[in-house]
This record gives C-alpha cells, sequence and structure tokens, in this order.
C-alpha cells in the first residue's frame, strides 16, 4: 500500500471520536495490508517504529522537527513559526505550504519505504546523528504530498492524534477476520503474553487467529504483569482459595527481569513495560552473580535497603533511585535488594501456566542465595503455607510492623495470568470503615486551566477516572483542586503535555459538568487518598470520592492497571454504604 492512502485513513480516523467506527475503520486497514504492511503500519500508528518496551526513540524536539520543515520547503524559519503558531498544529501547518509548495523529488512512496526511512532515522546515533535525521526527515516531506507530510511530521513526535488504544487494535483485529469482536479474548491472551501489536497483528494476517494459542514467552518482550484481588479478612480468603501460600508485599519497584547468560544481557522492566535497565545497576550485577538459569524471565519488587541497620527503607526513600543521572553514586547511597516471588520462563519452559507451587520449586533452585541478606542483592519473597484465617491476619500485622505495604495470599495451584486480575492472587486490605485505608489508582482524563495563582502552573484543577471493564471505558469519580504542592502542580502540568488530544477521547464517559479545557489520552496515572466514597450523582463511576488528595505519580502503571469500577464497588460496599 502506498503511504498516500494511508494518510487518508489516518484522516478518516482522526475526524470521528465513535470508538466503533474507528474499530471499523482499523479493521478496514488491516484487511488491505500485506502481514509485514501490517506489522510496521501499527507501530507507526503508535508513532514509533518499534514496540513500545524497546527503548529506541527517535529524539527529535519539535524545533528539530521544524528544522527539517524549513528545510524541505525552503523557507524562512521565522515566517513558518508564525503561521505555526496561528494554526495550532504543526502538522496542518506542513499540510498548508506543502499545498503551495512544487517538489521536483516527489516520489509515491509505499508504506514499508517510508517506514524504513523513519527506522534509519529513529535509529541513527553519533555526533551528526542530528543532522542525518533531519535530512531524512526533509527528504520525505519533499517526497510525499500535503495530507502525507501532515501525519509523518507528527510520528517523530509521538503526536498522532488519533485517539485510541492498545485495546482498540485488538479489537479491530477481531473486526478484521469476523465482522465482529468475538475472537477479542483469544488475542488479547497473546497479547498479554507477547505485547508486541505489530508482532500480533502480523501473526493473525500470516496464521489465523488458532496460533494465537501457540505465542510463548519470548526473552527480552515484556510479559504484561498479573494483578492480584483485594479481601479484606483472612477468613474470606480462605474461604475463596483454600490454604495458600502467604508472602509479605513489598512497597518498592515491580521489576519483570529477563537475562540472557550466553549475551550476558540483562532488562529490567517496570510494571509499565519501560526499560528501567540502566536505573538498577546493582539489581543487573546481583541476576548475573546469583542466577544459575541460562536464560529466564522472573519477577520481583526492588527496594532500598539500609546495610547500617539492616533494615528496609519506605518508598520515599526507595523511589530517589528512579533516575537518569548520577546513577552510580545513589545506588552507593541506597542499595536495592531484589525480592523475587515469580518464575515465568526458564531455559526454553513457559512457566505461565504451572501452578504456583511448582513455580515457586523451580524459582528457589535457580538462584543463589547465601541467606545473608547483607550479602545477597537477589533474594527469594518468603512465603508460609496457612490454612487459618486468623495466622492469616496475624501474618499482615507481622508485616506492617516491619514497614511492609501488607501482604498477598497465592492460590497453591493458581497459574500466572498475564494481564489479569483474578483470585489466584489476593491482596488483604483491612476492612473499610468511614474512612478509606486503601488508595485509589486513577487516570488523569483532563484538565481545566488554572486561574489566580494557578495560572503560573497552567492548570487549576485535573479530573480523574477508572476502569468501567462492563461498558470498556473510563468513567469519572473525582475532579482534583487542591492537596498537591506547587511543585506537584507543575509536575502534573508538565507531564500533561505530550498527552493532550484535540476532543475528549471515545473511551472516556464524562458527564457535562465534569468537562474539562483540555483532553488527555489515557496514560497518566496517580495514587489517589481520599477520605470516604459517596455515591453521585454528577460523575459516570455513580461514585465520588471525598476530600481526594495526591499521594503519588504512579510512572510504573499503565492506564489498564486502573482500579476499577468493580473494585471501587467493592470498597463502597466495605464501608458499610448499600448501593
Amino acid at each position: 500500500m502506498k503511504f498516500a492512502d494511508l494518510a487518508t485513513y489516518f484522516e478518516k480516523i482522526e475526524a470521528v471520536s465513535s470508538r466503533l467506527t474507528i474499530t471499523s475503520l482499523l479493521a478496514e486497514l488491516f484487511q488491505k495490508l500485506t502481514p509485514l504492511e501490517l506489522e510496521k503500519t501499527v507501530y507507526l500508528l503508535q508513532g514509533r517504529v518499534v514496540p513500545a518496551f524497546q527503548a529506541i526513540e527517535f529524539g527529535m524536539a519539535e524545533k528539530t522537527v521544524v528544522k527539517a520543515i524549513v528545510s524541505a520547503l525552503n523557507m524562512e524559519k521565522a515566517y513558518f513559526d508564525r503561521e505555526a503558531r496561528k494554526m495550532g498544529d504543526l502538522g496542518k501547518t506542513v499540510e498548508f505550504f506543502k499545498k503551495q509548495f512544487l517538489s521536483f523529488e516527489a516520489k509515491d512512496l509505499t508504506i514499508l519505504e517510508t517506514y524504513e526511512a523513519l527506522y534509519k532515522a529513529a535509529t541513527a546515533h553519533g555526533d551528526k546523528s542530528q543532522e542525518f535525521k533531519i535530512n531524512i526527515l526533509s527528504l520525505l516531506i519533499r517526497q510525499l504530498d500535503p495530507l502525507s507530510a501532515r501525519y509523518l511530521v507528527r510520528i517523530p513526535q509521538t503526536l498522532m492524534r488519533l485517539g485510541f488504544s492498545d485495546m482498540t487494535v485488538l479489537d479491530a483485529y477481531s473486526w478484521m477476520l469476523t465482522g465482529d469482536k468475538s475472537l477479542r479474548p483469544a488475542i488479547e491472551a497473546a497479547y498479554h503474553v507477547r505485547p508486541d501489536l505489530g508482532y500480533i497483528g502480523r501473526i493473525l494476517k500470516e496464521k489465523g487467529v488458532k496460533e494465537m494459542a501457540n505465542i510463548q514467552p519470548h526473552i527480552f518482550t515484556p510479559i504484561i504483569m498479573m494483578r492480584a484481588e483485594r479481601l479484606s479478612s483472612g477468613e474470606e480468603i480462605i474461604a475463596q482459595i483454600g490454604t495458600c501460600a502467604v508472602e509479605p508485599k513489598y512497597d518498592g519497584f515491580r521489576l519483570q527481569i529477563h537475562y540472557d547468560k550466553k549475551s550476558g544481557v540483562v532488562k529490567l522492566y517496570s510494571r509499565s513495560l519501560e526499560d528501567v535497565s540502566l536505573m538498577y545497576p546493582d539489581v543487573i550485577e546481583g541476576i548475573k552473580k546469583q542466577m544459575s538459569a541460562d536464560e529466564v524471565i522472573l519477577e520481583g519488587e526492588a527496594i532500598g535497603f539500609d546495610p547500617a541497620t539492616g533494615s528496609f527503607l519506605p518508598f520515599q526513600d526507595t523511589v530517589q533511585r528512579k533516575r537518569k543521572y548520577d546513577i552510580a553514586e545513589k545506588a552507593l547511597e541506597i542499595p536495592l535488594k531484589l525480592f523475587c516471588f515469580e518464575l515465568l520462563y526458564a531455559d526454553g519452559k513457559n512457566y505461565v501456566h504451572t501452578p504456583f507451587i511448582e513455580r515457586r520449586k523451580c524459582l528457589e533452585e535457580i538462584i543463589h542465595t547465601t541467606k545473608d541478606i547483607s550479602k545477597d542483592t537477589v533474594l527469594i519473597a518468603p512465603h508460609e503455607i496457612i490454612s487459618e484465617g486468623v495466622k492469616i491476619e496475624l501474618n499482615f500485622e507481622d508485616a506492617i510492623a516491619r514497614g511492609l505495604e501488607g501482604i498477598i495470599a497465592k492460590k497453591l495451584d493458581g497459574i500466572y495470568q498475564p494481564g489479569a486480575r483474578g483470585w489466584n492472587w489476593i491482596k488483604f486490605k483491612r476492612s473499610y470503615s468511614s474512612k478509606i485505608e486503601d488508595t485509589i489508582d486513577c487516570v488523569v482524563m483532563g484538565y481545566d486551566a488554572g486561574k489566580g495563582k494557578r495560572t503560573d502552573f497552567g492548570i487549576g484543577a485535573f479530573l480523574v477516572g477508572i476502569y468501567d471493564k462492563t461498558k470498556e471505558k473510563y468513567v469519572t469519580i473525582a475532579k482534583i483542586g487542591t492537596g498537591l504542592t506547587d511543585i506537584e502542580w507543575r509536575e502534573i502540568f508538565a507531564k500533561s503535555q505530550k498527552l493532550k488530544v484535540k476532543s475528549k477521547p471515545s473511551v472516556y464517559e464524562v458527564e457535562k459538568g465534569m468537562e474539562c479545557d483540555v483532553w488527555l489520552d489515557p496514560y497518566l496515572v496517580v495514587e489517589i487518598k481520599a477520605d470516604e466514597i459517596t455515591k453521585s450523582p454528577i460523575h459516570t463511576a455513580h461514585l465520588a470520592l471525598r476530600f481526594p488528595r495526591l499521594q503519588r505519580f504512579r510512572d510504573d502503571k499503565k492506564a489498564e492497571d486502573a482500579t476499577t469500577l468493580s473494585e471501587m464497588e467493592s470498597m463502597f460496599t466495605g464501608q458499610g454504604k448499600t448501593k
């Protein structure tokens, strides 16, 4: 397919807000593509040339893209900047000028030709890499038609503004094959094991949906992490899963570790599938030193450790390790201990569907420890097999007394469910009284412009929501305008700028009175503390948070990891309320 034809689909998708219509358009597009074209097109739809977990970025700031544009169009930068400010959109400004520009280098490039050029730009490095990137983008602008140029310049900025999520693409894959969403569960299950939308699409196109059942874990492709259900008493846990393994719940960074002994490469992925390997060199050295498997994927929690006292550090200290600069110095100041608690893959064997008790045994066999916490970086999370509810509660009290977050109960014959929240893992949470002890992970859906003092921040209040699985939409639960420091207001504004979209995303359900001045793509997750959950006629969750306030930004979580409406309803019931 020609890139010009792809651009017409981009334009159609950008013009609509209905998720169903977007799904239909994507399915129609996917049907017309070859397997390889489909793989590369899906990356371009995301403003990328590789899956998001691969640390390959274009590294082209807006001013660099503008340099490529004015070079391509042979025009004065000041004139272009003036028109761009009026239009408020770099892509549409390029399109406007391209219509007046006669190029002797015009070519009807294919999707794959355009992709290959962009891939070269994204992977260029070295002293003259910026010049190389500018030259490639400039040539493409001269070669492509005006509409294609609109979308081309948005790709390096990851600003496609097409208003759909990974889940919409999975729906479109099902529609591509059957004209409905009936294949979504099978496709999503494969995606959770191998969350590479391009790869999944290519395999579907080449081999059909039956091949989804054969997709296995792949080293250096992170598996979407499993999540836990919640219950508020030991008796409830025993009633739900029977005799279980109880592990401490550490308040640190959840990491998925991929290690290939032959190459010596260790990669660490966060809950949001970001490659964070460079941040934690001490964890990497510990894995290399203590791992006996030749090839392994496992999970654990990294938590700060004080060698002087032999105690673990609170999250606010551990979080200082999440940085891009002065890493070695901070690693000496705040060393980490990695408590491993799950084995997903080792030496060619997939452990995802293996019962927990067997996974645990194999995990203990492949990690060498001295059992001296001061000497080992990598440790195995301790666990206790418990069959009585009262003992689970005593275990919880002990964890809290030691400064830990709580406990997790695991079903002995339970499998690991990538991307799912299931009863194979249960978080123990105290019964909710008049005040909520737990926090809520919310998605920032949009914000209102600041007034008065907040004018300096650019933001006066922000709308947050949770996920309604039944409707497959984000529903509102609070609009927050207080409880943040000046630094936090500035931080949430800065984090929001790349997420801005021109209209409310189709996956949002919002009442008129809660609409925002600026809408954001569902990406930014915040942890919110509140005093109480109440009924609400103005929020689409039909519940609201009383006195909500920001606890922390959860950069380690994706929007799909947000608290769900069903969880919130359970918390509401736990307050002793009636729905």
